[in-house]
């Protein structure tokens, strides 16, 4: 079973290497950015299950971040909890208003904290809106169980594959270039060429078989998924 992934979006870099150890204690897959820029592109590729958003960043306020993250298809179903030094009850109705689904102000305790994600995680789940499963043109990739089917038959996938495919499939149509590919299979703070990416993608496609054609190269750029709307209007033309 895979972990929860949970983004920090937090400029302080002290507390965000303070929530992202405890995160990762309580066994989630906790994820770091330090403005609201590279926080949006972290949520777009790496699609975690929750999201901690401090509303004071630079590059991007908080409430933007939020606004973008709603409008998205990609990320308009992730949970965000807003964390700010903030506490007028104004900027709580703006918060909700935009989409946020709960709010905490600081200073906090990490404890409630932790058990504040763990209420929202359990309503999600309970209401099952977990979107963990992801199926396109053949192709069921189950998060939650760390499972790919291709027409209903089981593959084997390595984690980076795993990862790889899933944030091709979550975003059909998309060009990935390749720096983004390796920040979201195998981690921002990963030391690898870039080529190691065609070496992945190269493997997944063994593995795909006669799916591997989905997995589009774009030359110069990157790779994409195939979009299944552009692949229909081919077919009818």
């Amino acid at each position: 079973m895979s972990k929860k992934r949970i983004l920090v979006i937090e400029d302080d870099r002290s507390l965000s290497e303070v929530l992202a150890y405890n995160l990762r204690q309580e066994k989630y897959d906790a994820v770091v950015a330090l403005d609201g820029m590279d926080g949006l592109r972290q949520a777009q590729l790496k699609t975690p299950d929750l999201i901690i958003l401090d509303l004071m960043l630079p590059q991007m306020d908080g409430l933007e971040v939020c606004r973008r993250l709603r409008s998205d298809p990609v990320t308009s179903n992730v949970l965000i909890l807003m964390l700010t030094a903030k506490s007028e009850e104004t900027d709580q109705v703006v918060g909700f208003t935009l989409g946020a689904d709960d709010y905490v102000t600081k200073p906090f305790s990490v404890k409630i904290l932790l058990e504040r994600i763990k209420a929202l995680l359990r309503r999600r789940e309970s209401n099952g809106e977990a979107s963990d499963t992801i199926v396109s043109q053949g192709v069921m990739i189950d998060r939650r169980r760390h499972r790919v089917m291709i027409d209903d038959v089981p593959i084997s996938l390595t984690r980076s594959e795993f990862e790889l495919l899933e944030a091709l499939v979550r975003q059909p149509g998309r060009v990935f270039s390749r720096a983004e590919l390796i920040d979201a299979a195998l981690g921002d703070d990963a030391l690898v060429l870039e080529r190691t990416i065609d070496v992945h993608i190269r493997a997944l496609r063994q593995k795909l078989e006669k799916h591997s054609e989905l997995i589009e190269t774009v030359r110069g750029v990157g790779y994409r998924f195939r979009d299944p709307d552009t692949a229909f209007k081919k077919q009818t033309t």
